[in-house]
């Protein structure tokens, strides 16, 4: 046959459930990713899918388990997808029951935070497929609530994300209870030694698909780097291009602490109704109506820690802004991914004072990419840094010039020889 160009999800022939589901879910061309992947998923290969954040995983894994478990069969576990962090959990399980609508199977999230009574009674009253976090997936399991011997698919989603957090001890202790005869998908925005390791450990003789080279932002987004001497200078900005114009922003800082601070500036600044909050000491309940009425478009700022950095999906997010630029650097590949999604266009903008460009360079060699350095808009007001904050810039400027040169004494020692040449 002739090879030609795959634009419609008909050429896979899924059913008519999955084709109506899709129609009506707005998907109508396939992306980069689903085009290579769908195909030896169906199959029944295991396989490793390496693309950028935004470019449609969650379809590319949730098609071919939706079209092979057909229709609901008994009341027992046959499909596990396990997410790192709740709010994944809760998007993919959403996303999986749109496109499962009209098949009758039944999806289950369970994840930490909250009690989990109900979840065990969803659980007991009978599923097709369960996604989850790995810490609850073992918590139910060890209590007997349940039974995972009909298992045939495992999907493992942001896996460098579960590597950084340390789940794999987790993942090792469920890949013992989980029958060994299963297909295997693992998918992620990079692919570090960490996950190749844990790729090696479960995977059997698996398809490797990159769709693009590891941690390459997606083309879509347009990025822009401010270099700025202080961190009052940084919210003088941040306020100049919030009033630019109407827009949704994601602002992400490093801290809990720093979300904290910002996000009550700007609740000041813009009005408690236009602002929320999100980091790891909110609530569970308080992170899930933050993400939704965000998604939603009630707030058109929502400002962050890491935590939304991977996977979230929320359409219509025009600007993500990195108030702080992140340590972790494939952080920032997943940061700037929450914009430009789908094939449409997004602006991230990063702030960086003079410590934090040792990480944007870091950050340039991991995306093979230099991010286009724009001068401060006029109208933004310069502060004078403050001497306290200085000396903590310095010092930290000191400490990474030490870990690249473990010979250097350091700004203090080279003020120290100047005086003592001036004195001879």
């Amino acid at each position: 046959m002739h090879p030609k160009e795959r634009k419609s999800f008909r050429d896979f022939k899924f059913n008519r459930q999955l084709l109506d589901a899709l129609s009506e879910a707005g998907y109508t061309e396939l992306t980069p990713v689903q085009e290579k992947v769908l195909g030896p998923a169906l199959s029944g290969q295991d396989l490793i899918g390496v693309a950028p954040t935004g470019t449609g995983k969650t379809a590319t894994y949730a098609l071919p388990l939706l079209r092979k478990l057909n229709f609901p069969q008994g009341d027992d576990v046959r499909a596990l997808v396990l997410t790192p962090t709740r709010e994944l959990a809760i998007q993919v399980g959403e996303h999986i029951r749109m496109l499962g609508k009209y098949t009758g199977l039944r999806t289950v999230v369970i994840y930490g935070g909250v009690g989990p009574t109900r979840q065990v009674e969803e659980i007991s009253a009978g599923l097709d497929i369960l996604v989850a976090t790995p810490g609850r997936f073992m918590d139910i399991y060890l209590a007997g609530h349940l039974v995972v011997k009909k298992l045939q698919f495992m999907v493992i989603d942001e896996a460098d994300k579960m590597m950084d957090m340390g789940f794999r001890p987790a993942i090792n202790r469920i890949l013992e209870v989980i029958p060994r005869k299963r297909q295997n998908l693992l998918f992620s925005a990079t692919f570090p030694p960490k996950v190749e390791e844990l790729a090696g450990d479960f995977l059997k003789f698996p398809l490797k698909i990159e769709v693009a080279p590891q941690a390459t932002p997606a083309p879509e987004v347009r990025q822009v780097l401010y270099r700025v001497p202080n961190f009052k200078t940084k919210l003088s900005l941040l306020m100049h291009l919030l009033d630019k114009k109407e827009q949704r922003t994601i602002i992400f800082c490093k801290t809990k602490e720093a979300a904290t601070n910002i996000g009550k500036y700007l609740v000041r600044k813009k009005g408690e109704e236009q602002v929320r909050v999100l980091h790891g000491n909110k609530g569970q309940n308080t992170r899930i109506n933050a993400i939704n009425d965000f998604r939603d478009g009630n707030v058109s700022v929502l400002v962050t820690t890491d935590v939304v950095a991977r996977g979230i999906d929320i359409s219509g997010v025009s600007h993500v802004i990195n108030f702080d630029i992140p340590l972790v650097y494939e952080d920032y590949v997943h940061r700037i991914g929450r914009t430009g999604r789908m094939q449409r266009e997004g602006d991230a903008i990063s702030f960086c004072t003079p410590p934090e460009q040792y990480h944007v360079e870091k950050i340039q060699e991991l995306i093979r990419q230099e991010i286009p350095v724009e001068p401060l808009p006029p109208e933004v007001e310069v502060s004078e840094t403050p001497r306290e904050e200085q000396q903590a810039m310095d010092r930290e400027i000191d400490h990474q010039r030490r870990m690249e040169d473990p010979g250097f004494q350091g700004a203090f020692h080279d003020k120290k020889r100047k005086k003592q040449r001036k004195r001879r």
